[in-house]
């Protein structure tokens, strides 16, 4: 029977990071800093594409589109057969990067004019 307590604890880091201009601190596993800082680099930039479309202003707004864009492209690829016939994780390489920019420029349309009928409302 192994004891996990007498493994070495593994150091918490503290990061700086940048998105869409404004600065957080976050907290993370020493091992999972690079992955951290490569999902800050991704998000950074799909929030700045969302941005300069000109649709949307606010950065709650442009958060919430870019969450929204992430999370259909994601389950997209978790239907799409391959995803089906190899249920792994899917790598960047696996994915058409112009058909995934269409998709998304679709997507934001669509969410764009939703968006002006919900503006109304508030």
């Amino acid at each position: 029977m192994s004891n996990k307590s007498n493994l070495p604890a593994e150091r918490t880091v503290q990061l700086d990071i940048k998105i869409l201009g404004r600065e957080y601190k976050v907290a993370c596993k020493e091992h999972e800093r690079a992955d951290l800082l490569e999902a800050v680099g991704f998000l950074d930039q799909r929030m700045h594409e969302i941005k300069e479309g000109g649709k949307i202003t606010g950065v709650d707004r442009i958060a919430v589109m870019a969450a929204l864009n992430l999370a259909n492209e994601l389950l997209r690829e978790r239907k799409s057969p391959a995803a089906v016939a190899a249920p792994t994780r899917a790598t960047p390489a696996g994915v058409d990067g112009a058909d995934a920019r269409r998709r998304i420029i679709a997507m934001q349309s669509a969410i764009d004019q939703t968006m002006a009928g919900q503006e109304k409302l508030i």
